[in-house]
């Protein structure tokens, strides 16, 4: 997707590309780092984000044809500005399945946009490591079969554990090693795939 990039934009990737050394990274891989490191001002993502070209490569793919995107929380979405995306987690379903299972209300919104969205999704966790649990046990008895999964939870309880788990399963996807993440990252890393370089 092409766009204008405003002045300080461009002199800011400038910068980072000073600060972070990211030439030898493949195109998709670069798009995304750069763009979280923009988005955080912090050039320690290079190390911890957990990448995989391919996996990238497919959900871009699935963007440019259409696909849905589906978020654990509002934030996420509002965050990516240029395409539409599913989020549950407000809604009185949500509510209701929530008080009648135990789950959070996050990853019962992921639960529910399942039944929904079986089929070549883009998957984004930006906030709850329980919805990024919920979307992997999902995946796992196939009741979703994503075309990528952005699972970059934050918290002191089960974040990092959540994204091992992720990464141990073959399901495409980004993740990070750290505890750290949230809804702006994870945002980023959906409009590093819509937007691509914004200098090239």
């Amino acid at each position: 997707m092409k766009r204008t990039v405003h002045p300080i934009e461009a002199e800011s990737y400038r910068i980072l590309r000073r600060a972070a050394d990211t030439a030898a990274l493949p195109p998709h891989t670069r798009d995304v780092i750069e763009r979280i490191i923009h988005t955080t001002a912090d050039p320690g993502w290079l190390t911890d984000l957990v990448t995989d070209e391919a996996a990238l490569a497919a959900g871009r793919a699935a963007l440019a044809a259409g696909a849905p995107l589906v978020t654990d929380v509002s934030m996420v979405a509002a965050g990516v500005t240029t395409y539409p995306a599913t989020c549950l987690v407000a809604a009185p379903e949500t509510a209701a399945l929530a008080r009648d299972t135990g789950l959070t209300r996050s990853a019962a919104g992921i639960r529910l946009a399942a039944e929904e969205n079986p089929d070549g999704a883009v998957w984004v966790i930006g906030n709850a490591p329980t919805a990024l649990v919920e979307l992997i046990d999902l995946a796992t008895t196939g009741a979703i079969r994503p075309a990528l999964v952005i699972g970059l939870p934050v918290g002191y309880v089960g974040a990092a554990e959540s994204k091992a788990a992720l990464r141990e399963t073959a399901l495409p996807h980004l993740s990070n090693r750290s505890a750290r993440g949230g809804a702006a990252v994870a945002a980023a890393a959906v409009n590093a795939l819509l937007y691509g370089d914004p200098l090239a």
